[in-house]
This record gives C-alpha cells, structure tokens and sequence, in this order.
C-alpha cells in the first residue's frame, strides 16, 4: 500500500449522473513512480455505450464484459492508501464516485494529482493541455489514445515527466503521499452474481499505438478478484 494509482475512464456520456462507466484501467506506481501492477476492463454499463466515435467501444464489444459491482471491490483494494492520478482526475475520480455510490460505498476523499493541471506550468510548450498535446510536448512517444490502459499509461509517463524535471527535488510530491496513508478505507466483498468461487470476467482490449488509433481488439480473460493484469 502506499504510492500512486493513475486512473482513467471511459465513459458512455460526460454527466457522472446520467451515464456510466464503460472502462477502467489502474496503473500502480511506488512511491519512486514505478510500476506496481496495472489493471484494465471493459464494464457493461447496462444500457448504451455511448459515443463510440470518442471511445471506440461497440454495443458487442461489451457483451460478457463485468458490470461495475463486479469489479469494485477489487477497484478499492488497489485505490486504499494511494493519491489519485490522471488527466483531468476530477473526472475519472466524479465517475468512480457515483459509480461506488449506486452500490452503496462512499469513496472517501483522497489527495488528487491532474496531469492536465500541473502541464499548465510545467509544459509551457505544449499547443494544448490534452493528453495527446502534453504527451507530444513531453516528448514521450505515440500511444493508444482513447483505451483507458493507453491513457493511463500516458499519464503515468507524465508525472513521471514532471517528478523528474521538479528543481525542488519532488517535496510537493511526497505530502500528498502522506496524506494518502492515512485515511481508512471501505471494503466489499464479492458480488453475489460472482457465486462462490468469485472469478471476475475481465474483458480488456488493446489498440494501435498513436493518438487516433483506428481499432481495438476484444481479449477475454478470467482473473479472481486479487488478480492485475
């Protein structure tokens, strides 16, 4: 426990109220930002996906895919003690936190870290403050836009990116992290849908590097409830 957990979301609209998760990658990094474990599913959002010319995810793609209850306990065991990461992590974080409150689960307040925010600072070259302009001003290479792994895999390299160049030293990166360790968290056991095994079915997908990626690839797995990718 303890460190970072960079989130991101794929949605069916923009309201966290009105619409619904329909993927969810985690990628864990230490206190030292490196990789722990990642973690990634597609979610049936029980109704329409939403806008598959932004996400790319079919009505199809989600058939056999968790639905949200499913996948949360596992979500709070790998989000308990970290601060919160991604681009615009307001929003990942609002639709987490209606998500786990349909089911009954307040998400505590945890520290957050944007991306999106501290480019505005530290990437003054950037032509934009979206994930695609700050990955290319950052210098960090082509990426699967638009899955919730690619994109949180980019943001990821991001922070990174600014621990790295902080003159400071990072002091503005390890109180959060204190503050992180300190607050208690929910748990919840298995979905009854799981039956008593508790296997989750995760259905991750892959896409071409770059910031449009044209497709994406549909790959079943079975994982328990403890298991990343």
């Amino acid at each position: 426990m303890g460190g970072y957990a960079v989130v991101d979301i794929e949605a069916t609209g923009r309201s966290p109220w009105r619409h619904r998760v329909v993927e969810v990658a985690v990628v864990l990094l230490d206190g030292d930002l490196r990789t722990e474990e990642s973690f990634s599913t597609l979610v049936d959002p029980v109704g329409p996906v939403g806008p598959t010319h932004v996400h790319r995810i079919s009505q199809d793609d989600v058939i056999g895919a968790p639905r949200f209850r499913e996948v949360a306990p596992r979500l709070l065991e790998l989000l308990a003690g970290r601060v919160m990461v991604g681009h615009h992590v307001s929003c990942d974080r609002a639709f987490l936190e209606r998500e786990f409150a349909r089911i009954g689960v307040p998400l505590p307040e945890i520290p957050l870290l944007c991306t999106m925010r501290l480019a505005r600072s530290r990437l003054p070259e950037a032509t934009g403050h979206g994930l695609a302009a700050c990955v290319a001003a950052a210098g960090l290479g082509r990426y699967p836009a638009h899955t919730a792994m690619g994109d949180a895999r980019a943001a990821a390299d991001l922070l990174r990116h600014y621990v790295r160049a902080d003159a400071a030293g990072g002091a503005e990166w390890r109180e959060p992290l204190r503050e992180a360790a300190r607050i208690p968290w929910p748990r919840l056991g298995r979905a009854r849908s799981l039956g008593p095994e508790g296997a989750v079915p995760l259905l991750r997908r892959e896409a071409v590097p770059g910031p449009r990626a044209p497709g994406a690839i549909r790959i079943p797995t079975v994982a328990t409830a403890r298991d990343g990718e």
